[in-house]
């Protein structure tokens, strides 16, 4: 249309259809026409949809400066109630855990702190398997509300070679963060199996080390603290991918492992120290896990780790292996303790489960044998519960299951006990 035929003929809004006469004014396009009524309510609506978005995006995001941060002592006391045993390390942890998140807290408040430079605490939990490494990482991120992800350090490869870059740990905290960056800059990641990225000898070899001394000099930025592209899906990086950067001067890191023969290597060490009299008197057996306790820097060196490593965990603690005493008070004790868990089972079927004292010592006593701690612990109640388990729904009048040391030991029948007060009898198979 041309000026003139405008000029000629009454227009009206495209979108209201109010014509040039019932409005003030009125915005011509190609072909189309909008009048100032139509603007206004459209910039309420754009004003009203921005302020609700933001506040919603305001709400998903937790407001770091309310995180409420326990003292050493409350962080003991609660992992007191899911970790039993391994006093020495659980204080170590709560303190280690409340001076690198105070410090955090302290720069948020004040910006910076100019006149010392707090570094950071990362950890190294040096002790066999199933003595708890795992699980004080993991009650910690929970109890602290913190991102939390477990990392295995055996898929790890240097970059350019196939495998897990070391910077994949990243992405998946990113994701168990809900993809909230500042969020997953407050987190925990727990690298387990570190010890198996040692170098296997004293001398550097000539070929490439994939796994082992490569994934060291990976880690060393992280542990310290450097700003990494992440792709926010995993993977691979790739040059048209979308990154999100991630500072992990704040993400605190606790390695553990086994380290199965650093016991040698310190009894070693102690040995070619203690001379003369003191010698005859000393009595160092090499396979003595208690010996960890006395690990230094040199011996963790010897094992195969690089000095710049060491210097990135300055906070090392050991565990003990379990005690009849304290696998027993993991059955029973903790929140999440097994028979807990299976007599909350039964109450669902209507019935009362007692498992005696035998019975449970046959459990640790199996345990034992399987040299794995803790984590045989629930493999062998499975073993001794899922035929009771399985009959319990069909049988009636059920009140009370006894489970005895025979159901353990040799999956003989339990127990039960009647509604109408009858007598104590095994149930036929």
């Amino acid at each position: 249309m041309s000026r003139h035929r405008y000029q000629a003929e009454e227009i009206h809004c495209s979108f209201c259809g109010r014509s040039s006469s019932e409005v003030t004014s009125m915005i011509a396009g190609l072909d189309v026409f909008i009048c100032d009524i139509c603007i206004q309510n459209s910039v309420e609506i754009l004003r009203k949809n921005t302020d609700y978005y933001a506040k919603q995006q305001q709400q998903a995001q937790p407001e770091i400066s309310n995180f409420r941060l326990l003292k050493p002592s409350e962080l003991k006391r609660a992992l007191d109630l899911h970790v039993i045993g391994q006093e020495e390390a659980k204080q170590m942890l709560s303190v280690a855990v409340y001076n690198h998140y105070k410090r955090i807290q302290s720069v948020d408040l004040m910006g910076s702190l100019d006149d010392v430079e707090i570094e950071k605490s990362n950890v190294l939990l040096l002790g066999p398997t199933g003595t708890g490494k795992t699980l004080l990482a993991q009650t910690l991120a929970r109890i602290l509300d913190v991102p939390f992800v477990i990392a295995d350090a055996t898929t790890l490869t240097e970059a350019g070679y196939v495998g897990d870059d070391v910077e994949s740990v990243l992405a998946h905290l990113l994701q168990n963060a809900n993809f909230d960056a500042e969020r997953a800059e407050r987190g925990i990641i727990y690298l387990d199996e570190v010890d198996k990225i040692g170098r296997k000898s004293d001398s550097a070899s000539i070929t490439r080390d994939v796994s082992g001394e490569g994934v060291q000099q990976g880690l060393l930025k992280l542990l310290e603290g450097t700003v990494a592209g992440v792709p926010p899906r995993g993977g691979r990086k790739h040059p048209e991918q979308p990154l999100v950067n991630i500072n992990t001067k704040n993400i605190l890191f606790i390695c553990g492992g086994a380290f199965d023969g650093l016991e040698k290597v310190i009894a070693r060490r102690l040995r070619n120290s203690t001379i003369g009299f003191a010698a005859e008197q000393t009595q160092i057996v090499e396979e003595d896990m208690a010996l960890l306790q006395d690990v230094q820097p040199d011996d963790l060196l010897r094992y195969g780790f690089i000095p710049e490593f060491i210097g990135r965990l300055p906070i090392v603690t050991a565990l003990h292996p379990l005690s009849d005493e304290a696998m027993l008070d993991i059955l029973s004790n903790p929140k999440n303790a097994l028979v807990k868990q299976y007599q909350k089972l039964f109450m669902m079927e209507g019935v009362e489960l007692e498992i005696r004292h035998d019975a449970l010592l046959a459990v640790v006593e199996k345990a034992k044998i399987r040299k794995t701690g803790a984590r045989a612990l629930r493999s062998i109640m499975e073993e001794a519960m899922l035929p009771v388990m399985y009959r319990i729904p069909d049988l009636k009048n059920i009140r009370k299951c006894v489970i005895t040391r025979g159901v353990v030991e040799h999956g003989s029948d339990p127990e039960f006990v009647y509604a109408l007060d009858e007598p104590i009898r095994k149930v036929a198979s």
